[in-house]
């Protein structure tokens, strides 16, 4: 099991470590952090996810980490309830600066204005220690990849009456109630 606030995938890179070229990572996420996924992020199952990353110094103490990831996984028809697969696939990118980094205050102006190019390239993260989570960052690619309204081609709001039994529709918006 894992530490609370620690990804379900944790696949942690010890900064100190790196090569000048950069340090190749493969995660596959196995059974039980695929049941942990599904479960934190309200999917009926999580069948595959694996990912493949390059992680590199960057600046001088800096990390930067490059690549992408594949999932397939099934959710719930947010019209029929009925069970939908989906692929999921998407780069993953980010930038960490350790806490104490002159280089992660650059976004500051002054007196505590933060200047953000909404087209440019996320700020920074920064991490403490020696070490930082890419399965966490992977993690949340994967979260945010995730279709938040999945819906069965052909699927109507007129056909949810005659799809899904009344209490089982209203147990399904006392629910989705609950979590909002």
């Amino acid at each position: 099991m894992h530490e609370e606030n620690e990804s379900s995938i944790s696949f942690k890179v010890v900064v100190s470590r790196l090569s000048q070229k950069g340090t190749p990572v493969s995660i596959e996420a196995n059974l039980a952090q695929r049941e942990e996924l599904a479960a934190e992020h309200d999917l009926i199952s999580v069948e595959r996810l694996e990912a493949q990353l390059l992680v590199a110094p960057w600046n001088r103490n800096g990390v930067r980490v490059s690549g992408h990831f594949h999932a397939d996984i099934t959710q719930q028809c947010v019209v029929t309830l009925e069970p939908l697969h989906a692929s999921l696939e998407d780069a993953v990118e980010g930038v960490f600066l350790p806490a104490d980094s002159k280089l992660g205050r650059l976004g500051f102006a002054g007196e505590g204005e933060i200047l953000i190019d909404v087209d440019g390239p996320d700020s920074p993260e920064t991490f403490t220690g020696d070490t930082i989570d890419v399965g966490a960052l992977v993690e949340e690619f994967f979260g945010l990849a995730i279709d938040p309204y999945p819906r069965k081609p052909g699927a109507a709001l007129g056909d949810v009456q005659d799809a899904v039994p009344e209490g089982q529709l209203q147990e399904k918006l006392r629910m989705l109630t609950r979590k909002t």
